[in-house]
């Protein structure tokens, strides 16, 4: 009898001392479940972070292609200009010089004015074209779009009225821009090509203010004052009268 008193005793004894010892299994478990899910957060944390550095590397390299393809393609616009400068160059030397003219029938000693040719005008098509690029330049500003179209047209329309009008944009893009070399042939097209054309006044103005940013000075005038003799009743002359007395003064 006095034995099963005393294991009566010691049972609750026992359990008493269990439950401090599940209690303190239980913390490491709970502690590294705590850890388990901070370094799963921080795992996350970290793939988000390596996706948003590619993301970044991606945009950067497709940026300096870009950049690169627009290099590309400036070198190759420059020496397409140039080649076409060449080329008229060369066909200009190969020409005759011209005969003088006589005097004219009442006896003057006047020289009888060169005959304006006669310039293909554009259809529907054509004039939209040009309308577009025309809004490119003046509305969106967006010059290298521009650009681009002006070579398209002057390749799809060539020897055309609205033709000798683009040459002459691609110079004023690129003095905007500022690309004076490429300002500058565009321009000489117009002056030497087409000096009889109603845009011929404007271009060899604005080859003079384009050789004076480029500070070829002397020939700059030289162009003002072919502007004020060859079209003496043109708004350019007018212009090109202030820039020599600005010059002079």
């Amino acid at each position: 009898m006095r034995k099963r008193l005393v294991a009566l005793m010691l049972v609750p004894l026992a359990l008493a001392q269990v439950g401090p010892v599940q209690a303190q299994s239980s913390a490491p478990a709970q502690r590294s479940s705590s850890g388990n899910q901070a370094t799963s957060e921080l795992f996350y944390m970290i793939q988000q972070l390596q996706q948003e550095v590619r993301r970044l590397q991606g945009q950067v390299e497709e940026q300096q292609h870009m950049i690169t393809r627009l290099q590309e393609q400036g070198r190759d616009r420059y020496i397409d200009l140039d080649q076409r400068i060449l080329d008229l160059s060369e066909k200009m030397a190969s020409q005759p010089e011209p005969a003088p003219a006589s005097p004219s029938a009442s006896g003057s000693g006047d020289v009888q004015a060169v005959e304006t040719r006669e310039y293909r005008q554009p259809d529907a098509e054509e004039r939209k074209a040009y309308n577009e690029i025309q809004d490119l330049i003046r509305n969106q500003k967006d010059y290298d779009q521009a650009i681009t179209r002006l070579y398209e047209f002057i390749d799809k329309y060539p020897e055309g009225d609205l033709t000798v009008n683009a040459y002459y944009w691609l110079g004023e893009v690129y003095l905007v821009k500022p690309q004076l070399e490429q300002a500058k042939q565009a321009f000489t097209i117009v002056a030497t090509r087409f000096p009889d054309h109603r845009k011929a006044p404007d271009a060899v103005y604005k080859l003079g203010v384009t050789l004076d940013r480029l500070g070829e000075t002397d020939e700059a005038r030289r162009r003002m004052q072919s502007v004020v003799d060859d079209y003496p009743d043109s708004g350019a002359a007018e212009l090109a009268k202030k820039f020599l007395s600005s010059a002079n003064g």
